[in-house]
């Protein structure tokens, strides 16, 4: 038990302070009133109420319930809402282009919309695919260089390993972004679905600065739990922050080297989204499902993207200010697409395959490197992982 001396001690003070107060405030009593006064009765009286005080105040804090954690969803009461004013000047269209289907890795399908001909780079972006692979297909191992890859799974499960031990799974909703660096061999391989589906997702690749293409290989994992969720009032929008800033709702970590901002967006029938964008960022939105998405194209135009579409939008060099989007109030189905932007970088893009540097040289070294297992590579050499070797879970 805690010594109480010192309250003794400040008892005197106060019964001395409370004195003087009643003296000076009641001048006309005389000293011989405060003569009368039983001192160390106060005394005994005023310290046993502080104690009894302090200790049920000790009590109070130990027996407090810690607060719950705050819960990811944030419903937009009308006030909120008003608050937020809606965008007066929306970025202008550049292109929309479908994403097409082809195969990738050993047996997967993709429609690939950003890494093309029709469109090879969209700075700092370098490809978006939205895989679909089932057991005995998959990503086997590969290396990579001078890149970030940002996969987000929409449904299924993927499996990860790396040749320097890492694992890990992905379940619907979750993220990894993985920073390819100096060098790195992994290897990407789907799960078996009870119900035999699909797993289906996205792959983005996203350029490292200059200075950052030699930097040491790191993961970092988003559970579909962290991402916080914002919704409007009238329930017809909801977005999930996964990195970025809407509706006053900010993402739980930034986990790109490259900035990014990336939102999954669903909007119901007569729901309208306004969504903000850094000045100068590059920014697209890929329709993933649903009803067909109306995309402001200025202030005085609209277009209507339908799925598997990349719609790329202008800088907004000139004070625009970001995405409006809507869903007609005469669809049965929302619109689900996902909004990314990333800010611009000034360098040379040389890409071949797995590799992205900011030369032929550099590109040239880094098939060396892999080969001969070197600068980056040491790891690789004898490497087979575990999940690539049946091809099937």
């Amino acid at each position: 038990m805690k010594s109480f001396s010192w309250i003794s001690s400040l008892t005197v003070v106060l019964v001395s302070v409370l004195l003087t107060y009643f003296y000076t405030t009641n001048p006309t009593l005389g000293l011989e009133h405060i003569k009368n006064i039983d001192i160390s009765s106060t005394l005994n009286t005023l310290t046993n109420n502080i104690k009894t005080y302090y200790l049920n105040l000790i009590s109070s804090v130990n027996t407090t319930t810690p607060p719950s954690p705050p819960t990811t969803t944030t419903i937009l009461s009308l006030s909120d809402l008003a608050a937020m004013s809606r965008l007066t000047l929306p970025r202008r269209i550049l292109k929309t282009l479908l994403a097409k289907q082809q195969s990738e890795g050993a047996g997967a399908t993709v429609r690939r919309s950003i890494g093309t001909p029709s469109l090879r780079s969209l700075n700092p972006f370098l490809m978006l695919d939205h895989f679909s692979v089932s057991p005995g297909a998959g990503f086997p191992d590969h290396p990579h260089r001078g890149q970030e890859t940002i996969t987000y799974l929409l449904t299924g499960g993927m499996d990860h390993e790396d040749f320097a031990g890492n694992r890990g799974t992905l379940n619907p909703g979750d993220l990894q972004f993985m920073t390819a660096g100096k060098g790195i061999m992994h290897a990407e391989m789907p799960r078996q679905n009870p119900d035999g589906s699909p797993n289906v997702g996205l792959q983005l690749w996203v350029d490292l600065p200059k200075q950052l293409k030699y930097c040491e290989p790191r993961y970092r994992d988003l559970k579909a739990a962290e991402i916080p969720t914002v919704t409007t009032p009238d329930g017809k929008v909801t977005v999930k922050v996964i990195s970025g800033k809407s509706y006053g709702v900010e993402s739980l970590k930034d986990l790109a080297y490259t900035p990014v901002v990336f939102y999954d967006i669903e909007i119901g029938p007569g729901g309208r989204v306004d969504q903000e964008i850094p000045k100068g960022w590059q920014g697209f939105a890929y329709v993933l499902e649903g009803a067909d998405v109306v995309f402001a194209d200025g202030q005085d135009k609209e277009k209507a993207v339908s799925q598997w579409h990349n719609v790329v939008f202008e800088t907004g060099e000139g004070g625009e200010e970001g995405v409006v989007a809507r869903v007609d109030e005469s669809e049965t189905r929302p619109g689900r697409f996902v909004l990314v932007a990333g800010q611009q970088m000034d360098q040379p893009v040389v890409q071949y395959g797995p590799f992205v540097l900011n030369s032929q040289e550099e590109v040239y070294q880094a098939f060396i490197d892999y080969q001969s297992h070197t600068n980056g590579f040491e790891r690789a050499k004898g490497w087979k992982s575990e999940i690539g070797k049946s091809m099937v879970h």
